[in-house]
């Protein structure tokens, strides 16, 4: 540690760091605009000069590295002079436009010219103008005249987004900041720009001119879309929400937000948010009251229970309900005396269930995932699936840490990758073994040598391994991996309540059916809730085919989707901004929110709408006030760190039996849940542009066709027709088509044969 003294003030602070830096620590400001405490230096604004004892000249506090004795002066005649010189020369070129800038009450350049302007300018020549650029729906750089050049933007691109999509070109007053290499601003995290900018150069696309900052109110939540468990700022007025900010928490999500969590609230006022219960009648949709709906919901199961046998009743959940949601679900239907409930949509494999310790969840903290110096990731889109997290493991990477992949897939992870095996679905469990195998044997090369060097393992299982058809292989093998190297292994989990599920017993229990047995064996009734089949589960043919040849379909939902084909009630449901609740995220952290607005129209919260029809039904126990009473009754005697467990045994090793062209499905990032898919914004993006068909080069010879042509891609009973793209990042044999997009919804599972042809 090292003494020194600021405006008198005695600190102690760490050797290496900056002036800023031990100044922040002890709370004293320094007027700053280029630095930020998660970027490099740039030291390119000047604002921070201070007078430093014996120095000749102020100097930047962002750029001056602390030393022992050393005597700084923040608030001397020297360093005011200098950070209103500085001030002044920003101010030469901006400009004078507040009244209708977007930033305007939330601008650092305001705040500062306030304490360090002058009340009139010297400078009397015309201001220097820069063009706007169109960088994408979710980004506006529409008043690039307001920059004041900082390259926040182009440090966060180059060091957290991972990919240098914006940068400076010119010189002195003709310097700008512009997109690189393409025109438009791709990446998944791009967003945070916008939070990063000082000034009203970078603002919010989908937000602009819609609401005063003032005007906003501010509610606290937490992120439904994945399973990080990102801290939300719901901002809300006229009981819309209008944007989504980050909350700060280095523990998690640190400063940043992905752009799915930032923008999705779009989807929240879309056309087809569903306002009114619906009945159908004669084939026709009635709207009617909560009264009849309900009824018509409690009569139809109780009919079904007495005649057919409450087995014959299914219920289906997203991971992305609520745990008190999930939990209510259960109790309602093994209160009728059914076991069969799950939220586990896209998994294909549940052998492992049974013979599992406890609930499946990350395996370590998300700070120990940026901390270790080997990571192993198993079959993850992971730049896509959990961008953030993403970041995380591309900081590690740049102080150090090897990254490993298996996968069926070579996407770009915008970070340096050690080793890599990219090989079929069906070769996984085979690559896997030989990892296993080479860490055992003390191997020094590959990725089992790269593992066996580590000090801090940690082994992740990603979306794609947990739909895996050998799943359960996957997650011994990863087990017996991390025993070996003394490391961590853990699931990067699909969505917000994946481990919440677990641990509500929203999952069948002795002989009731898991997701994919009560669709591959048509149930007589099912209860849907925030489900759409024919895009969350893991075959949405053999999804659809059972909603349509059951006798009864409670959809619950809040939008009117595809249900509308094959269901028989609709209730519409509160989503997460409309209604209070708790995510359990992978690292089982548990989080509580409540509603930042009153749900939209007739809709109701899921949890009141489950409560009700358990008293209908004359289920015990449905008698809650809140929906805190809900979360209290189902955490009661769980201990969360107790309950969390991957280790697995007794899993049976099962060949893979495909033969000819396996299909490899990604679900896109803005195809995830149905919030996401109706923020027109992210459905704007280039993430989101229809699906393809993509095949290794060998394999469109084979086929005897060219990029761009329509090709028929046919599984099961159902085809689409593809615009068919080469990437040699594949391995041979497969073609990789997304899932959970309409474009595929007639298309079987997301793991098998599949066939392509010329359309």
């Amino acid at each position: 540690m090292i003494n020194i003294e600021i405006d008198g003030k005695q600190i102690q602070t760490e050797n290496g760091s900056t002036v800023i830096e031990a100044a922040h620590q002890a709370g004293i400001a320094i007027p700053h605009f280029c630095y930020h405490k998660k970027l490099s230096i740039a030291a390119n604004c000047r604002m921070c000069l201070v007078q430093v004892e014996k120095a000749p000249k102020p100097l930047p506090a962002c750029a001056t590295p602390v030393s022992e004795g050393m005597k700084v002066f923040t608030h001397s005649e020297q360093a005011v002079k200098a950070q209103k010189g500085v001030m002044e020369f920003l101010l030469v070129n901006h400009p004078l436009d507040c009244p209708i800038c977007d930033q305007g009450g939330e601008c650092m350049l305001q705040d500062m010219s306030v304490g360090y302007g002058n009340g009139h300018s010297r400078y009397h020549e015309e201001k220097r103008m820069v063009l706007s650029k169109d960088i994408g729906p979710l980004v506006s750089a529409e008043e690039m005249s307001r920059c004041i050049n900082c390259t926040r933007c182009v440090r966060f691109g180059a060091e957290i987004g991972g990919q240098m999509e914006l940068g400076q070109a010119f010189r002195g007053e003709h310097a700008e900041i512009m997109s690189f290499v393409s025109g438009s601003v791709d990446s998944e995290l791009s967003g945070n720009m916008i939070d990063l900018c000082p000034v009203g150069a970078l603002t919010s696309k989908p937000f602009r001119y819609k609401a005063r900052s003032w005007e906003l109110s501010r509610r606290r939540s937490v992120s439904a879309h994945d399973s990080l468990g990102s801290g939300l700022a719901v901002h809300t007025k006229d009981n819309r929400v209008l944007r989504v900010l980050p909350i700060e928490n280095d523990d998690i999500n640190e400063c940043w937000l992905s752009d799915r969590d930032r923008f999705a609230y779009e989807g929240l006022s879309s056309e087809q948010r569903l306002t009114k219960p619906m009945i159908k009648q004669g084939g026709q949709w009635q709207e009617v009251d909560w009264q009849a709906a309900l009824e018509f919901c409690a009569n139809g199961l109780r009919q079904i229970a007495s005649g057919a046998g409450a087995e014959q009743i299914g219920a289906l959940a997203t991971g992305n309900s609520t745990m008190e949601e999930m939990y209510l679900l259960q109790k309602l239907m093994r209160g009728i005396g059914s076991d069969n409930v799950d939220f586990r949509l896209r998994q294909s494999d549940f052998s492992a269930d049974g013979k599992q310790q406890g609930a499946p969840w990350l395996g370590m903290t998300i700070g120990d995932i940026g901390r270790a110096d080997r990571i192993l990731i198993v079959g993850s889109f992971l730049r896509k699936d959990h961008p953030l997290l993403a970041a995380r493991i591309r900081k590690a990477v740049v102080r150090g840490a090897q990254v490993n992949v298996i996968h069926s897939t070579d996407d770009d992870l915008l970070m340096k990758v050690a080793h890599k095996a990219i090989v079929a679905p069906d070769a996984m469990v085979d690559a896997l073994s030989q990892v296993a195998k080479g860490v055992a044997a003390k191997q020094t090369d590959g990725i089992a040598g790269s593992l066996a060097s580590g000090e801090r393992v940690a082994v992740l299982l990603g979306n794609f391994a947990q739909q895996h058809p050998q799943a359960a292989q996957l997650q011994a093998l990863a087990q017996q991996i991390a025993e070996a190297t003394q490391g961590k292994f853990g699931f990067i989990g699909e969505s917000a309540n994946s481990v919440g599920g677990y641990l509500v017993k929203a999952t069948p229990a002795g002989k009731g059916m898991n997701a994919a047995a009560m669709l591959a064996a048509p149930r007589k009734a099912y209860v849907l809730l925030n489900v759409e089949p024919e895009l969350d589960c893991a075959d949405a043919q053999q999804a659809i085919a059972a909603m349509q040849s059951a006798d009864l379909v409670i959809a619950m939902s809040a939008y009117k989707h595809g249900a509308t084909e094959y269901a028989d009630v609709l209730l519409p449901i509160a989503p997460f901004t409309e209604t209070s609740g708790t995510f359990i995220s992978s690292e089982g952290r548990v989080q509580s929110f409540n509603g930042a607005v009153k749900p939209l129209g007739e809709a109701r919260p899921a949890w009141k709408v489950l409560r009700v029809l358990g008293n209908l039904l004359k289920v015990d126990g449905f008698d809650y006030e809140t929906s805190q009473a809900v979360r209290d009754e189902a955490m009661q005697g769980v201990d969360v760190a107790v309950k969390l467990n991957n280790a697995v045994s007794g899993i049976e090793s099962k060949p893979a039996v495909v033969s000819g062209l396996q299909r490899v499905a990604d679900v896109p990032i803005y195809a995830t849940d149905a919030i996401v898919r109706r923020a027109v914004s992210l459905q704007a993006t280039t993430d989101a542009a229809q699906p393809k068909a993509w095949l290794h080069s060998k394999e469109l010879s084979k086929l005897g066709v060219t990029a761009g042509v329509q090709v028929k891609v046919a599984q099961g009973q159902g085809n689409a027709l593809l615009e068919v793209a080469v990437d040699d990042g594949l391995p041979e044999g497969v073609v990789r088509v997304a899932a959970g997009h309409p474009l595929t919804a007639k298309l079987g599972a997301m793991f098998g044969t599949i066939t392509v042809e010329r359309a």
